[in-house]
Formats: C-alpha cells, structure tokens, sequence
C-alpha cells in the first residue's frame, strides 16, 4: 500500500583490490533507508559467506575467496533470511544450511548497528502516508461472491496453463457482469481484491488438499523428455522439455580469440566458459517485441552459468573457449534450472569432458498463517511462484550443490522448513538426472566431426620470438599455409601455443611445422636439408627451419 516512487542508489566511489565490494551494497542500502523517515521493513543487511579450509570466513577477501569450496551471498533482516544466492563445489545440504547460519549471525550484529545509528539520529518514526483507497463493502462482496467459484476453478486440476487462466478469468467476468454502467463499480478495485480470493483460492487447495493446481501431489514432478543433438550443425545441442517448460541448448567451441573479455571494477581478465540465457517474450504468450536484455535474464544466465562452471572440465584439459546459449521456447515455472539440464546435456553432446552430470529444481513452499501447516512443493509452475512464499533454485550433482538462489517473502521461515525443502529439493535432482542419464550418461569421446580442433603445445621461452618471427612473418606464412589459427602467449615462463584449425590435417602440419622451429639440433642426429647457399669453402644447408649449418667443402662426397 505504498506506492510513492523510492529510489535507493549505490555507487562504489573507491575500492581495494582485495575488498570485494557487493557484500557491503545491502547494508549502505538498508542504512540509507534506516536513516530517512521512508517507511521500511528492516533494517537489513547481506554478508557473503565462504568456506576455506573447512572454516567459515564472512565477507572474505579476493584472495581468499580463490581457495573457498563455498560461496554464498545471504540478505536477511535481524529475524528472518530473505534472500539466498552462491556456488559451491558439490556441498552437502547440511553444510549449506551451517553456511546460512553464519550469515544470519554477523548480520544481525549489522541490523543492531543501523537500529542504534537510526535511534542515535531521531529516525526511529517514520512518515505517515496514504496511498490508495478501499472499498470494504465492495471487498467483502467480492469474497462471498467470487471465493467458492475460484476454489473449483482451482480445483478443476487441468495441466494446461491458459485453460486454468480462463476458469479464473470467467470467474471475475461473471461477476463483473452483473453490473451496469450506471453502477460505477470500480473495476481496478474489483480486480485487486479479486487478485487475494484467487491467492488464497490457490494456497487453500494446497493446504488442505495437498493437491496443486496442475493436479500433482507436493513432491511430484512433472513430465520430463530429453533429446540430444536435435540441431546437427551445431557442436553440441540439447532439448530439454519438463512440463510446460522448454529450453533449447546450443554449445559452440572457440579458440583463445573468443574468450569473453572481463573488464569490471576489480576483475579484469578473460573466461573460458560462457552462458547466455535468452527468454524470448512469445514463450510465455506474449504479443511483445524483445528489446534488450533484461534483470532476469542476467540472473537466471548467470545461476545456470554457476550451477555449470565447477563442473567444467580443468584448464589444461581444455584449451576450448566454450559458449552455451540457452532459448527458452516455452515457460511455466523454473526456466533457469531447465537451462541447467539442457546446458548438462549439450555439454555431454559436444564431447566436453563434463567432470560430473548436473541438474537442478525449483521448490516452492506455502505457509498458512494461522497455524503450524505447511507445504513444500517440487518443480513449481509460474503460478506457484508467484503465489507461493519461496523460490528456491537448486542445481548439483549426485554428490552435493553447485548452485543455489533463492528468495523469500514470509517471515519467520525456520531452518527446520528449509531442511526439509533441501532433502526434497535433493531427492527431485535425482530424479532429474535419472531421467537425463538415459538420453546419455557420459560425454561423447569424441568431438563432432564439425567441431573445430584444437591442439596445444609447451615450448621454451627463448623460442617464443623465432615462432613468431620478425614483425610477426613467421607464424603469419604457417597461419597461411596451413590455413590454420596459431595463438602464443607466455605463462608461468614456458610458452603455450595453440593451434586452431577447421581438419586434422592442416593441423597436423601447423604442428610439425612449430616443432621444427622449436627444435634444438642435436648432435648424432641426421637431418635432411636445403641446400641455401654455395661459397668457397663448402655450402650452408637449412637442416630445420630457420637453422643453416655448414657443410664445410672438405666434408663434400665426391659424388
């Protein structure tokens, strides 16, 4: 009911290299908010949690977070966790929940700073408002007409999203009909209390039921297809269909050249994995243009991306740069965690050594306020988000969690509740890879026949100049020759060399032809050669590429 326009800015105006800085935007933005007479809810404030060495560190530094097996970002208010969001290298759920604990114990020591800052400043009273108007009469009228309908248009349990939008629409325009212009019933008001009949319609069937509006049992998922390479020009590509909800996953390989270039405040640098998350406006019915990329997008790209990233093959098995593109033809609920299957699936399709399967799930969950009763849901639809009082994403392996999101919007949800909502989260990723391991199980051995290839080799620093060769002239002729892509960079004091090409064979002559550079003669050996010039005294041979010997005139064969 407060509806004037808030608008809370955060700008980082200095920064350490070492301090990494968005752990501190919840609580600048909760204390600008606690100081002001702006009514608020908190105060709040979000800590990041890591795990090194088996010890929990809060809010570590950049150079400590590289050795962290979890990495957790948690906003809470001095009571309750609102809001979830981290990686971790295939924790347990037990160890998740620890982690959450010891977010929520250093950020009520910041809560209880702000309380004390905003009481020390005379802002512990708000401002008085008034933003809207209601009709109680016209609210109850509502309720007793409207209810019993919704609740058997609730309970009509058709799977089919648009058929129940229907029943609830006809449900509204019945009782919207019996009113005549002259009546000048206030439609937007009807709707809005409408809007709460049909929330509780929705919660109570749960509640009492344990029936969902699809028909499913709490614990129940959804039908689930895969299939792979349904796209055979690309390097690997999946689709992944549970229930209503499609994605359709592409993986392309690339050389060092397309690595994504990171160029952020305190990162700088490049990746060699890549997600891109893409939901297209008409996979949810909607007669709109799509315009640039949107918050959500960005978030349910970047989680997918997170779920993945541990479970990518090592860097020195790999020399792909990897870009995975997720479309979404269609959504009803937990589009990020279908990207999370797809981008499984597409990986394995392409040969990418995928060190482990990973798959995740969404868990809703639907309190009732005047008592203890509760219900978790698995695999919840768009409606049961939105309805609901918790989205929380879960993606891992068979052996723990690699990523996690999730928000909440009651309060006072107690650990004991997200245990649970975890072991039933688990037990439906299992499920899921159940399912994705029968469409395939191990990453193919070999890459498509289409694929590029890539073939990496160490050489000496000293030889990093002669490959390249004066203003660049030797590896431009191999690059030419060959019709091959050569990248040399030094690392660690070795050079590492990579050589890119569209077949086997213009590889394979790049290859020869780096090595004989690199090559140091040895004595012993016999070499074939070019004769390059003829003097006086003998005739100097090109015996590798780039090294002449002589052939002293005394050596000569009289033949």
């Amino acid at each position: 009911d407060f509806h004037a326009e808030t608008f809370v800015t955060i700008n980082l105006i200095s920064a350490d290299m070492d301090i990494i800085p968005d752990a501190l935007a919840g609580l600048a933005a909760s204390a600008a908010l606690s100081v002001s007479d702006i009514p608020f809810n908190g105060p709040m404030s979000e800590v990041r949690v890591a795990r090194i060495n088996s010890e929990f560190v809060v809010n570590p530094t950049a150079t400590q977070l590289k050795e962290a097996d979890i990495d957790l970002m948690v906003g809470a208010t001095h009571e309750n966790i609102l809001m979830v969001e981290g990686e971790m290298k295939e924790v347990s759920e037990a160890e998740m929940l620890e982690a959450l604990r010891v977010a929520h114990s250093a950020i009520k020591i910041q809560c209880k700073a702000q309380m004390e800052f905003a009481e020390e400043l005379g802002k512990t009273v708000k401002r008085e408002y008034c933003h809207e108007v209601n009709d109680e009469d016209l609210k109850k009228r509502v309720w007793d007409e409207t209810y019993d309908k919704c609740y058997q248009a609730a309970r009509s349990l058709t799977n089919d999203k648009h058929r129940r939008e229907e029943a609830f629409e006809a449900v509204i325009a019945e009782f919207l009909a019996q009113f005549t212009e002259e009546d000048a019933v206030n439609e937007t008001l009807v709707r809005k209390y409408y809007h709460e009949v049909h929330k509780e319609a929705s919660r109570r069937l749960v509640l009492d039921e344990n029936i969902r509006l699809d028909g499913r049992r709490p614990d129940e998922i959804r039908s689930i297809t895969c299939e792979i390479d349904p796209l055979p020009a690309t390097h690997g590509s999946a689709l992944f269909t549970r229930g209503e909800t499609q994605s359709l996953t592409t993986v392309t390989l690339g050389t060092k050249l397309d690595e994504k270039i990171i160029d952020d405040v305190l990162n700088k640098g490049t990746e060699k994995f890549t997600l891109h998350y893409n939901f297209p406006p008409f996979s949810t019915g909607d007669a709109k243009p799509a315009r640039g990329i949107s918050r959500r997008e960005i978030g349910h790209g970047n989680l997918a991306h997170r779920a993945l990233k541990n479970m990518m093959p090592p860097e020195e098995e790999n020399p792909y740069a990897i870009r995975v593109v997720s479309d979404i033809l269609e959504s009803n609920g937990s589009s990020s965690m279908a990207t999370v299957c797809a981008g499984t699936l597409a990986l394995m399709d392409s040969g990418i050594k995928l060190r482990k399967p990973v798959s995740g799930i969404a868990m809703g969950l639907i309190t009732d306020k005047g008592s203890d009763k509760y219900a978790i849901l698995s695999d919840i639809l768009g409606d049961e988000d939105h309805l609901g009082d918790m989205d929380f994403k879960v993606a891992g392996t068979r052996d723990g969690i690699t990523a996690t999101q999730m928000d909440i919007k009651v309060e006072g949800l107690s650990f004991e509740i997200l245990s649970k909502a975890l072991e039933q989260a688990k037990k439906g990723r299992l499920h899921i890879l159940n399912i994705m391991n029968q469409t395939i199980s191990e990453p193919r051995p070999e890459l498509k026949p289409h694929a590029p290839r890539i073939e990496m080799l160490t050489i000496p620093k000293e030889m990093i100049g002669a490959l390249i060769g004066p203003g660049g002239k030797v590896i431009q002729e191999i690059q030419r020759e060959t019709g091959t892509t050569i990248i040399v960079e030094e690392i660690n004091g070795h050079g590492d060399v990579n050589i890119f090409g569209e077949n086997k064979e213009a590889i394979v002559a790049a290859l020869e032809w780096v090595r004989k550079i690199v090559t140091v003669p040895e004595v012993g050996q016999i070499y074939k050669g070019k004769v390059k010039t003829i003097v006086q005294f003998g005739a100097f041979i090109e015996i590798l590429p780039n090294k002449d010997g002589l052939l002293h005139i005394s050596e000569i064969d009289w033949k």
